[in-house]
This record gives structure tokens, sequence and C-alpha cells, in this order.
């Protein structure tokens, strides 16, 4: 791949046109809105001059219900040799294109596993994909060659390619991405009129569960138009989960044992299959989660604080699995809890306290 069109200078166009254009590739950017491709192209992602002729590759980024339209337009001026959309939503699209009776050899879909709460060119970054799962559907009828040019931009992008069906695509997404989303919003839409001495309790778990609820409506209206029915099938499920915790938690009130005894089993039944669901969740490098100990480490809200806190892990021969930072509401200070291996976490909490940290069980 010398030359590459990214139509659509959003979050994951501009991220793939920066990797893109770190690798040598020359990059041609387009938008519905001229301004946003200038500001991408300033970003380092590539030209907003349109190519001379057609390219390798033209990556649509577009939103779902629009992707059909800019890609068929595409096609029809010849744009490139190949073409691919980088949309969360695979089934809808292919079939809209299969209407318009293109010929669809050309062409192939794919969704990049990645994103991040903000969108636009200015929130992109050449590393958003690495080591990320980004997810290929070729058809009987894709080219080889088109194939090869998305594997080429997979491994430009750093990214893991996982070759799926469209229509089990949108079933995955609809239960690792769109419904955890909107379960993420109604949970934070608690917090709109609560109180604020309610609110300043927010700790880490509230934090984590309402952190995706941060994203723009607008681009979640377009994804979850695309994607209703299975969505709708799952939140249909957890409204049946939730209806019966209701009632657990209804019977827990009672002053009837057997009922209190019920209420046990019913909230022990769902937190049970939480834990269940919650383990086969891929850990580090995609692989099976691991058990690993945190050790909590009290720090003040200072510079070089945490470059600090990994030196001195490091000193101490101690990998730090993962991370998390806890901040104290209305303090300048906050907890970091650093996640290590179990035989690593003793090594590690003595060597902490010998340079001054205080450890925090």
């Amino acid at each position: 791949m010398r030359t590459a069109l990214v139509i659509g200078t959003g979050l994951i166009g501009t991220s793939a046109a920066i990797a893109l254009s770190q690798r040598g590739v020359v990059v041609h950017l387009t938008d519905h809105d001229p301004e946003q491709a200038r500001t991408a192209a300033a970003l380092g992602a590539g030209t907003d001059e349109a190519p001379a002729g057609p390219v390798d590759l033209a990556i649509i980024a577009a939103p779902p219900a629009h992707v059909a339209g800019v890609l068929a337009d595409a096609m029809r001026r010849g744009a490139a040799r190949g073409y691919l959309d980088v949309a969360s939503v695979k089934g809808g699209p292919r079939r809209e294109l299969e209407a318009l009776g293109l010929d669809l050899s050309p062409y192939i879909g794919t969704h990049p596993m990645s994103g991040r709460e903000k969108s636009g060119p200015l929130a992109a970054t050449g590393d958003l994909f690495e080591g990320r799962p980004w997810v290929l559907t070729p058809t009987r009828d894709t080219d080889t060659e088109v194939l090869n040019l998305a594997l080429e931009l997979v491994s430009h992008c750093r990214a893991v390619p996982v070759v799926m069906d469209a229509d089990a695509h949108d079933r995955a997404v609809a239960l690792v991405s769109h419904m955890p989303h909107l379960v993420s919003s109604m949970v934070a839409a608690r917090l709109e009129n609560a109180e604020e001495a309610a609110v300043r309790l927010c700790g880490q778990g509230i934090r984590d569960v309402t952190r995706i609820a941060a994203s723009d409506p607008r681009m979640w209206i377009d994804i979850l138009s695309a994607n209703p029915g299975p969505v709708a099938d799952l939140l249909s499920d957890v409204a049946a989960d939730l209806e019966e915790t209701v009632q657990a938690l209804r019977s827990l009130q009672s002053s009837d044992e057997v009922k209190r005894g019920e209420g046990v089993t019913g909230i022990e039944d769902v937190l049970r299959r939480g834990n269940a669901g919650q383990v086969r969740v891929p850990g580090k490098h995609g692989s099976a989660p691991r058990a690993y100990e945190v050790v909590a480490v009290l720090i003040d809200d200072q510079p070089g604080q945490l470059a600090r806190i990994f030196a001195d892990a490091g000193r101490a021969g101690v990998n730090v699995e993962d991370v998390r930072i806890e901040h104290a509401t209305g303090q300048q200070a906050g907890l970091v809890q650093l996640m290590v291996e179990p035989q690593a976490a003793p090594v590690l909490t003595a060597a902490l306290r010998e340079r001054g940290w205080a450890i925090r069980q």
C-alpha cells in the first residue's frame, strides 16, 4: 500500500490516517466538513488535497447510516483499488450495498474495536488501535487483493485481525459494547438529579461503571440505530434480571424468614452469575484473566508522583500488571492501586515503604 484515501476525519478515520502516515503511506483526507479535514492534516494525518488518481485503499470512516451512500459514491467514481469501512455495525451497510447492485468484490467491511469517550480529529492518536482486535468481515465475493490491503492496514495500525461473519459481529458488539453503553448511561442518569452530598461519595466503582456514558450521544444514536434488534434482545434479558433482583430485594425487607431466604437466594444467584461472566473477560494480552494482588499507595496530587512510584517498583524488580487511581473527594490526594503478581506484592510493599511511600491495606 502506497496511497490511501480516508473519507471521514473523526476519531477513527484520523487515527488510522496518522498510523498510515507514520509508516510512509501517502494519505489523502476528505470530510463533509472541510475544516475537520484541515485539522486532521495539521495533526500529521496526511494531506487534504485530492489525489491525482485512484489510490490503493479507500477507508470509509462514516457513521453506519451513511456508509453505504459514501461508499457507493467512492466506488462509482473509481476512487481506489480497494474499499473498506470502519463502522461499528457490519450487516446493515453490507445489505444496503447489495441492494444498490454494486460489485462488492473490491470491498470488505471492518471494525476496529477501539475508541475513546472523546470524538473528532483532535482526540485522534496513531496508537489508538495498538494491540486491539480489528474485525474483518469478508464475503465469498471479496477479492483476495482487498483482503490483503485490509490486513496491511491492520498491521500498520498494530492491531490484531479477527475474521468474523458480519451478522455474528453485530450480535457480538451488541453484547460487549452497545448494550453495556446503554446500561452505563442508565446508571449515570441516576446521578443527574442526585443530592450533592450523595455525589460527593462517588468512588472508583461508580467511576468504572459510568466512564463510557461520557461519549457523544449523537454518535451513539447512529450506532444504535444500525443495530437495534440485537441490543433490544439483550436489554430485554437484562430487564428480566433486574425485575427478579428487585423482587429479591423486596423479599429481604420481609419479616417472613422464608421470604428473606428466597431474597438471599435471588441476590446470590445474580452475583454468582456475574462472577462467572466477569472471569470470561480477557485479561492482559488477551489471555485468561489473572488474579492479582493490589498494593494501594497514598499519593499527593503533585507532578511526578506516578513516575516515582513506577520507577521505585522497577528498582524493586516488580512488574506492575495494571493500575487504578482513586481520587480523594475534595482533597489534593489520591489512592493508586498497583496490581501485581501475588508473590510480588510483599516485595513491592516492603520496597515502597522503605522509600517513604504510605501503603494502605
